[in-house]
């Protein structure tokens, strides 16, 4: 588990829009909220400074100022650029979709024991799992098609 700031940039625009009293700020994030409230605790950030606006938003973070970015680097932040923070809410969306649909991030195939596959597929996968044996065991190599035909 880990804790991640991206670069201070300037949202002046933002803040006018706003009427907020900083224009340069960060995000602060990690792999789990858990993680995240308790190192925001160790920051000093308030629990209401959070930013999730529900729960399936996958975007939760808070927004820090330069001084506390630099304090929360010195208590062990990793420092990553937006394109990672971005990478890492894309996952957070998918893990998210894939719970709801009752599978497991991954790939989609017989690899993957999370994965739940359609009953063709499964039948599928067992059939070339046959085919994989019977080669390894000097048998046929040839492979039947569904209904037994070659």
């Amino acid at each position: 588990m880990a804790v991640y700031v991206d670069e201070i940039r300037d949202w002046t625009r933002v803040a006018k829009m706003r009427g907020l009293r900083h224009t340069h700020w960060c995000h602060l994030t990690a792999d789990t909220e858990e993680e995240l409230h308790a190192f925001a605790a160790r920051l000093g950030l308030r629990r209401s400074w959070f930013q999730k606006k529900s729960d399936r938003d996958y975007r939760w973070h808070y927004d820090i100022v330069p001084s506390k970015r630099d304090q929360a680097v010195r208590l062990g932040a990793e420092e990553v650029d937006r394109r990672f923070i971005g990478q890492l809410m894309i996952r957070r969306q998918e893990e998210r979709d894939a719970d709801e649909a009752g599978a497991t991030v991954g790939p989609r195939c017989g690899n993957n024991p999370g994965y739940r596959l359609t009953d063709g597929d499964r039948q599928a996968v067992e059939e070339f799992q046959a085919y994989l044996a019977r080669r390894a065991a000097g048998g046929s190599p040839e492979r039947r098609l569904p209904g037994g035909t070659p």
